[in-house]
């Protein structure tokens, strides 16, 4: 999934339009309020990130997203009508990947789009195993004997958490404290149902995540 914060409509609806046409998923935002709203329900693969933006413009979108451990090691591509080389290095220097000026071409566009891409690839340390499933950290994917598994950020990180800590019992407390923090002020059950939807996603692999009876969940032997 590659998000696509641009204000400006028409230019916004084409973007998505060309990644969609060249095989790419793709949603767009028209301001940071709705990215970060997205960014809580899944994790792209990679942001476009326009300057000018009404609010919180392009600069301070980056800077927080950098200070974001989840969310930090995500591509980003700043897009915008400016073209000085201080905007240019601003950009750079804050973590962007790279900078597209407007306007331009959509196959320039696509084709840096797939070198930014191709540049992100699994890091030493990205990837996690259990088995047959496959985390890959930065990209927010996991893979089930090949297959892409769709998940929400608190199941990923639920499932992330419980790899992490294979063949150790971990309490609803201590995943309800992990996963949504101390101030989190649901009930345990939240974390049963999580366990369940996550269970049912991962198909026959769901098995390895065991029940404890009075106590919690463990991430059993890969079998």
């Amino acid at each position: 999934m590659i998000y696509c914060v641009e204000d400006e409509k028409n230019i916004r609806e084409l973007l998505v339009y060309t990644l969609h046409s060249t095989g790419f998923q793709a949603k767009g935002m028209e301001n940071g309020e709705d990215f970060f709203r997205e960014l809580g329900k899944e994790l792209p693969e990679l942001i476009l990130l326009d300057i000018m933006l009404p609010g919180e413009d392009g600069y301070t979108i980056l800077e927080k997203i950098k200070r974001m451990p989840e969310v930090r090691d995500i591509p980003v591509i700043m897009l915008t009508a400016k073209g000085s080389e201080f905007d240019k290095v601003r950009g750079l220097d804050l973590g962007a990947d790279d900078y597209i000026t407007k306007p331009f071409g959509m196959m320039e566009f696509i084709s840096r789009i797939k070198a930014v891409l191709r540049r992100g690839g699994p890091r030493p340390g990205d990837e996690l195993r259990h088995g047959p499933i496959c985390i890959r950290v930065s990209r927010h994917e996991v893979m089930e004997h090949g297959r892409r598994v769709e998940l929400t950020l608190k199941e990923f990180e639920l499932l992330r958490y419980l790899i992490e800590n294979q063949g150790i019992v971990l309490s609803r407390d201590q995943l309800l404290t992990r996963i949504w923090g101390y101030d989190f002020d649901g009930e345990t059950r939240t974390v049963d149902v999580h366990i369940r939807t996550l269970r049912q996603k991962l198909g026959a692999s769901g098995a390895c995540i065991e029940t404890v009876r009075g106590v919690g969940y463990r991430m059993g032997d890969e079998g």
